[in-house]
């Protein structure tokens, strides 16, 4: 429907009914008016899965959806760095959304990875925005390629579910654009989601659903967004004003509270009638973007997506430890699986994401036929006690084995929406489960089912480590053609897994104070904090071990100086020097080499998967652009580049550079200085233009001893660095008290007002 046709619809629309276009009918579904034609539009959950309730609906799937299939969670697909294969699977989704006739699906959720603590983290993606943006982006575009929409989430600063409905996230303006909006940007930007969904929590004081600030200010006239702001299920907390800041939505049904509200404030005058307009053409423009898209042809096969899952599942689970070359294992040898995730794998986290999966694949039911593993149960995860009997059974088959592998990780209870980890480690019962297995198996493997980082005290202990994330109802599957060597792994940690919870940035300061949680760390979120402070972590962010081996070489430059208006090319030969084909994650991290700001060592800005057969070699390319070298300038507020030398490093993760090259950039844009009285020698000394203003000035000797001469207490009291030093650090105003009356306040307010004055 063009725009000029929808704006005659709205004109046709009785007042109640334009404020009742700007509340959900129910749970799930958007108003319709029957008596114009205008149909209703269904929403579902996601972001990995369709949670479609048929009949009865609760937002946190307390009755049950229809069933559907469950893709790996966003901490796994978020490891594949792989693109093309989100995007697959995003058209999977949106197939499936065209079979049910849901017209948005509710994800993607890329929401920063601030601390391992999180509840919510298991549908996150990345410590890192521009992970987060290019992994949900990947998404976005396969969903609306089969003209369904989605609703990234949740916007904005929502990295906790601790008071998630009142808190308020303290983020200062540069951290927010750097880290938290950032994330959200680049997706928004290129792949144009038909909505985004507003959070519970304030930013900075006010409530996200009335943040005009950011729903209006930067979604819609920064970054041009033109779908729809729907709310969190219950965010509205004050709807006139929210929709005045440009929250379209209020889901679910207020039951009419708030749309009488909304007529009552148009009538008034306390709202313009063509606010309200504006709203309900952005709603409709959506719903029938998906009406007259609509395919009836569209078939929900759950068994073809099922192996589609696998095929996702494959990509997200990360080889962290294989030590001796004890993987892939051989299929022939005698193993012992060990742990209940071997039979019943936790593959999904809880809450409104929660799928009803049509059917679940352990890998135990990849093996059981085999005749040469056993199970045994281990530990069960109701309650974290040790299970004598259990241990007892395990650790004797895991002696008479080959190997053994321990499926473990956190279970239900442990991380979900609605409330946050209290700390970073697994169930203790599971811990000595590992330690007895590995004292008495020197050839032991864990396998671990977890959304966010977990300590690892065992981890010196055993051979293998696989990191299978939340891999969906086909994880199983997976892991078998992992652990076996059919399936080459090529995921990569997508997060920094510290030693220890207090080894995090945010550990002093989350979950805050109250309704009050401070950003502390700022800037220096995962990696970034890790990197700056030279410390150790367990795996670094963008690692993952692989059955064969990779080289870089002929990393190249499109030239060695540019402007920051110009692109920056670069390439770099990548060799399978092994005997297995695989997939290569290259990564490629900016540094700046000395800044006047606080800055990260350096920051990912590209990455492409590669694959190779063995001796192949490719060329891998990269654009940089300004936003590649540039940080956040409070004072331009906007993004800026300093002049200098920048490297473009290469690796195989952040703490593996194997490639390094520089770059010389050169600002296009002054960043404004306004001097006053207060302003340091040292920083005017930064000026040249400045310090000749200055002449007359420094001539009068402020703060010089007696010359080179000098001997005795006055040489020993003050030496040339402290002289220095007192001169660089002192403000101008310093002039009046060193100057023996030879400055009056006149003369120096005249000539701060003269520096101020040349542009």
């Amino acid at each position: 429907m063009t725009k000029d046709q929808l704006q005659e619809l709205i004109g046709k629309m009785t007042l109640e009914e334009k404020a009742a276009m700007c509340s959900g009918a129910d749970f799930w579904h958007t108003e319709s008016v029957e008596r114009l034609g205008i149909p209703a539009m269904m929403v579902s959950d996601g972001p990995h899965g369709l949670r479609k309730q048929d009949q009865k609906a609760d937002h946190l799937g307390v009755n049950d959806s229809i069933k559907a299939v469950c893709f790996p969670a966003g901490c796994g697909t978020a490891a594949s760095f792989n693109r093309e294969l989100i995007t697959k699977m995003g058209e999977v989704l949106g197939e499936e959304c065209q079979a049910e006739g849901v017209g948005v699906i509710l994800g993607p959720a890329v929401n920063i990875k601030r601390s391992p603590l999180c509840g919510r983290n298991f549908e996150y993606y990345s410590e890192d925005p521009y992970v987060a943006s290019e992994m949900a982006g990947a998404l976005i575009e396969g969903v609306q390629k089969k003209n369904v929409g989605t609703s990234i989430k949740h916007f904005l600063a929502n990295n906790q579910e601790h008071r998630r409905m009142s808190s308020s996230s303290e983020v200062d303006e540069r951290t927010l654009r750097e880290i938290y909006l950032a994330a959200f940007e680049g997706a928004v930007r290129k792949k144009k989601p038909w909505t985004v969904m507003c959070s519970y929590n304030r930013i900075n004081g006010t409530y996200a659903a009335e943040n005009k600030e950011v729903l209006t200010d930067i979604l819609r006239e920064e970054w041009d967004f033109d779908g729809f702001v729907m709310s969190d299920w219950g965010a509205v907390n004050n709807r006139v004003p929210d929709l005045y800041a440009g929250l379209e939505l209020e889901m679910p049904s207020s039951g009419g509270i708030n749309d009488k509200l909304i007529v009552e404030a148009v009538k008034e005058g306390r709202l313009e009638e063509a606010v309200l307009d504006r709203a309900v053409e952005r709603i409709l423009n959506i719903v029938y973007r998906f009406e007259e898209n609509r395919d009836k042809t569209a078939v929900f096969d759950r068994d073809k997506d099922h192996e589609t899952a696998r095929k996702v599942a494959e990509e997200t689970i990360v080889l962290l430890k294989n030590e001796g070359d004890i993987l892939p294992l051989d299929k022939k040898e005698k193993i012992a699986f060990i742990g209940k995730y071997a039979s019943k794998p936790r593959y999904q986290g809880g809450g409104s994401s929660h799928i009803n999966s049509h059917k679940v694949t352990s890998a135990w039911d990849c093996v059981k036929d085999w005749g040469n593993i056993t199970l045994a149960e281990g530990f069960r995860d109701e309650k974290d006690e040790i299970d004598e009997a259990l241990m007892a059974e395990a650790v004797e088959q895991a002696k008479a084995a080959g190997a053994a592998v321990i499926f473990a990780g956190l279970p239900d209870a442990f991380e979900s929406e609605g409330f946050d980890r209290s700390h970073m480690r697994m169930p203790e019962c599971q811990n000595e489960l590992i330690a007895r297995v590995a004292a008495v198996q020197p050839n032991t493997i864990v396998v671990l089912h977890n959304g966010s980082p977990v300590e690892m005290p065992w981890a010196d202990q055993v051979k293998g480590i696989v990191e299978a994330y939340l891999g969906g109802q086909a994880v199983g599957g997976a892991q078998v053609d992992i652990l076996f060597g059919k399936v080459n792994p090529s995921a990569k940690l997508p997060e920094s897994f510290p030693y220890k919870l207090e080894d995090n940035p945010s550990y002093l300061y989350y979950v805050g104070e109250g309704d009050r949680v401070e950003y502390r760390e700022g800037v220096f979120v995962g990696y970034r904090y890790y990197d700056k402070k030279k410390m150790d972590v367990r795996f670094p962010f963008g690692f993952g071990l692989s059955y064969t081996t990779f080289d870089y070489s002929d990393l190249k430059l499109s030239t060695e100086s540019i402007s920051d208006q110009d692109n920056l090319s670069v390439s770099v030969d990548v060799t399978n020097t092994g005997k297995m084909a695989g997939k290569e994650v290259v990564q490629l991290y900016v540094s700046d080499v000395e800044s006047t700001v606080i800055r990260p060592v350096q920051e990912l800005k590209g990455f492409e998967k590669v694959e190779l057969a063995p001796g192949e070699t490719k060329t891998v390319t990269f654009t940089l652009d300004k936003r590649a070298f540039a940080y956040w300038n409070t004072t331009l507020h906007d993004w800026h580049v300093e002049s200098g030398e920048f490297l473009i490093r290469i690796g195989k993760s952040s703490r593996d550079i194997v490639l390094e090259a520089s770059v010389n950039v050169t600002s296009t844009v002054r960043v404004p200085v306004r001097y006053t009285l207060d302003t340091t020698f040292g920083d005017v000394m930064k000026d040249p233009e400045a310090m000749e203003m200055m002449a007359p000035f420094m001539k009068l000797g402020i703060l010089e001893t007696g010359g080179e001469e000098e001997t005795g207490a006055a040489s020993e009291a003050i030496s040339s660095q402290m002289q220095e030093a007192m001169m660089r650090y002192m403000p101008l105003r310093g002039l009046l008290s060193f100057s023996g009356g030879a400055v009056t306040m006149e003369q120096l307010q005249g000539m701060v007002d003269a520096l101020n004055a040349r542009r």
